[in-house]
């Protein structure tokens, strides 16, 4: 059974499924902070995402389903390490990095309803400044 989760972002509403079978302990992890309400910035150095900055936090999480280049609707959880905790949302080209240089984070959940508003999404997210986000368990 795949797990479903509401997304506000903005003035935009999307549902992602959560990648319980390829990042088991992520998904899992993220199910738990359920309902969770945050706000998204800009990426600095990794190209056309939004991201949620979760400062200092180490979250021990095993290296499954990395990537460094996650497609747009694609959410990726960085566990800290070599730079801060965060989870970030590609809306468009993006090769995940650091100050530090190049960084892999863990593909844990996929937008599957409301793709096209991405792109709009990060463009408000860019010039408009931090927007609300909210995560949401599909009842």
């Amino acid at each position: 059974m795949t797990t479903l989760i509401d997304i506000v972002a903005g003035p935009y509403s999307f549902v992602a499924k959560l990648e319980e079978e390829l990042a088991p302990v992520t998904a899992a992890r993220f199910k738990a902070m359920l309902p969770y309400d945050e706000k998204l910035i800009h990426v600095r150095w990794s190209g056309e995402g939004v991201w949620i900055p979760l400062g200092d936090a180490v979250y021990d999480l095993p290296w499954e389903n990395p990537t460094r280049y996650p497609a747009p609707g694609q959410f990726i959880f960085y566990p800290g390490g070599y730079s801060e905790c965060e989870i970030l949302l590609a809306y468009g080209g993006v090769a995940f990095a650091s100050k530090l240089g190049p960084l892999a984070g863990i593909h844990f959940l996929t937008i599957v309803e409301g793709l096209e508003h991405l792109p709009e999404l990060g463009k408000k997210v860019l010039w408009d400044g931090a927007q609300s986000v909210s995560f949401r368990l599909r009842a």
